[in-house]
């Protein structure tokens, strides 16, 4: 538990200072650089079950994928869904030429399944920073406000099952997790998604109230307690606890951004929606 709450102090401290001397330019640096390192250690799971996929062109093209709505989005009449579309064209070429008859559909669908998964998801956080209204800041603040309200989501379920945990969650899939814990979590992420609307409220959008702020935050936290669960379903496939050691108490990168991949997109539609 320890080195777990210093490798979380430790990487909040890495998201304040990106941000506050390298501003939207380095959040997205920063999730890109995430992304490539969540679908490399998903590739590296993919290939203990056996399959092919093609990791290093996923890599780049999933580098290429996050960082369209900043680079390449504003200049040219490419997005994310696009570039997803080339690779798949790509990919056509290569599982001919490069697979055998035995290992060609696995290989394209778990490299495509990887690019979907990961960078297209992961690329709405970007998308996210890309906000410059009411002020230049109200994107950052909006991504930040995102994460924490998905990250306290994995502390206060994390909490409040050590505490009061009783009713298993999934125990095939993740045998430590409790319906106590859900609750934990998601009433953490409430409170959370309150409490910085609040505090950020003149750079964030007007309508992001401290009570609209709880009241996303609901939704975002039960998407974050699925795709941690859809991580354990992908680890058990693997056979493996962790996903690696780079951040030590919590595991693999994708240990740490398993919650991000499907809150970003749903905050962003949510964002669109309401604010």
């Amino acid at each position: 538990m320890l080195k777990r709450i210093v490798s979380t102090l430790i990487l909040w401290s890495i998201v304040v200072v990106c941000i506050r001397y390298f501003g939207a330019t380095g959040g997205v640096w920063l999730i890109t650089l995430i992304s490539a390192l969540t679908l490399r250690e998903f590739y590296a799971l993919v290939e203990r079950t056996g399959a092919r996929p093609f990791s290093r062109f996923g890599i780049a093209a999933g580098v290429v994928i996050t960082l369209s709505p900043c680079y390449i989005e504003p200049h040219a009449p490419l997005d994310a869904g696009l570039l997803l579309a080339l690779s798949a064209i790509v990919l056509a070429f290569r599982i001919l030429g490069e697979r055998g008859p035995e290992s060609r559909v696995e290989s394209l669908g778990w490299t495509l399944f990887g690019l979907v998964y990961v960078p297209f998801m992961l690329h709405y956080l970007v998308g996210i920073l890309m906000v410059r209204e009411p002020r230049p800041l109200s994107g950052m603040l909006l991504c930040v406000w995102l994460i924490a309200v998905s990250k306290f989501c994995d502390t206060g379920a994390l909490l409040s099952g050590l505490a009061f945990g009783r009713h298993k969650m999934s125990p095939v899939i993740s045998p430590k997790k409790t319906w106590e814990g859900a609750v934990g979590g998601v009433l953490s992420s409430a409170l959370i998604g309150a409490g910085l609307a609040w505090l950020c409220r003149g750079y964030l959008p007007a309508a992001l109230t401290p009570a609209l702020g709880a009241l996303m935050a609901v939704p975002i936290a039960i998407v974050t307690i699925v795709s941690d669960l859809v991580e354990s379903v992908i680890k058990r496939r693997a056979d493996i606890k962790d996903t690696g050691g780079t951040i030590p108490g919590i595991g693999g990168v994708f240990d740490l951004s398993d919650s991000l991949i499907l809150s970003a997109p749903l905050g962003f539609v949510l964002f669109k929606l309401l604010l």
